[in-house]
């Protein structure tokens, strides 16, 4: 594994650039994939918005200062383009939010790339109902498995505040999913 310093030099440099691109791809594209995935839910969509993910991420390298980890910065950039993308195919079927949750939870069913069981597909109903900033925190620290100092360069948001966002979001799963 390529020193992330040393990788970040690299895709600065024009010389190395187009190398140094491929060994990103290669390390953070599965990561970032499901990332995408779990918030706009359809593998294709998620495919895009990967793609559109790295195109921002190869444009803007020289913007990166190197504040945060390159994986922190580009998950941020991630979960910028899969909301950017979840309001624009919103705005295109001319649905709200909530509603478009609903659409992609009943093709989530149709999916053949979605392999869960039907508890997998209640907690993805369960995640639905969930607030943004929630169902984001809850990603990240239940699927990914993400520290909370992780999770806060990512959503720059603080620590105290992430713990609140994922408690609230699990008592409102577990509520959600005792109903059902």
């Amino acid at each position: 594994m390529i020193a992330e310093e040393t990788l970040v030099n690299e895709l600065k440099n024009k010389e190395s650039q187009a190398k140094a691109f491929e060994v990103l791809v290669n390390t953070y594209k599965e990561r970032l994939y499901w990332h995408i995935r779990r918030i706009v839910l359809n593998h294709d969509d998620a495919d895009d918005v990967l793609q559109n993910t790295f195109i921002k991420v190869f444009r803007s390298i020289d913007k990166f200062k190197g504040d945060s980890k390159l994986y922190s910065w580009m998950y941020r950039i991630a979960t910028n383009e899969a909301l950017t993308f979840l309001k624009q195919k919103s705005r295109k079927l001319g649905v709200g939010n909530e509603e478009l949750q609903e659409q992609l939870i009943e093709n989530l069913q149709a999916d053949v790339y979605f392999e869960g069981e039907e508890i997998q597909l209640k907690l993805q109903q369960a995640l639905a109902t969930l607030p943004e900033k929630q169902k984001l925190v809850f990603n990240m620290k239940y699927y990914q498995e993400m520290k909370y100092d992780e999770i806060s360069e990512v959503l720059e948001t603080s620590v105290g505040a992430l713990k609140a966002s994922y408690h609230l979001a699990v008592k409102k799963i577990e509520t959600y999913l005792r109903a059902d």
